[in-house]
């Protein structure tokens, strides 16, 4: 029965270990962050990310809902200007399994190391999304997000909106 339980754990663990952002910031603490309530995208920069057409509309939906939610206007002479860019990278991961079983009574050396191994490869991708002042040109927040990637078209969006939504609850900085 405990080792059910072991199981159990390891599994609960594993399977909301997938599903989690870890995320970070980085601000200017000389900025002003009540002063800034209407953005715009910076097209330069966002042409520059390394993903799909399809990606970046998604992502762009996700940035424009939270910015919204945040009490920000879409506006064509921005305070802030939103920029992303990306990164990905492969994870693989073997697991080994070198638990045989010999047959009758003893220990039987022949048998010892004959498991398993298992397999798994997993993208793993970082947005960045970079907060820049319009007027002076600068970059005064930076949010990061690295979450593992679903290749599963329905679910993208909602991926997306994860990762999007975990990286700006840092937005705006608090004092520390």
């Amino acid at each position: 029965m405990k080792f059910f339980s072991l199981l159990s754990l390891i599994l609960i663990i594993t399977l909301s270990s997938c599903s989690s952002v870890r995320v970070a910031s980085d601000y200017d603490k000389q900025a002003n962050f009540d002063g800034y309530k209407s953005y715009a995208f910076f097209k330069p920069g966002i042409d520059k990310a390394e993903i799909s057409d399809l990606d970046k509309k998604r992502i762009l939906r996700a940035i424009e809902a939270d910015m919204t939610a945040k009490g920000f206007t879409k506006s064509a002479n921005p305070d802030v200007l939103v920029s992303i860019f990306t990164k990905t990278k492969e994870n693989v991961n073997i697991y080994q399994n070198n638990f045989g079983f010999g047959y009758g009574w003893g220990w039987n050396p022949w048998f010892w190391g004959a498991g398993q191994n298992t397999v798994s490869r997993t993208t793993e991708g970082t947005l960045y999304i970079d907060l820049i002042d319009a007027s002076k040109k600068e970059l005064i927040w930076q949010g990061m997000g690295t979450a593992a990637l679903t290749k599963n078209v329905d679910k993208k969006q909602e991926k997306m909106n994860q990762i999007v939504t975990a990286i700006l609850e840092k937005y705006p900085p608090q004092a520390r």
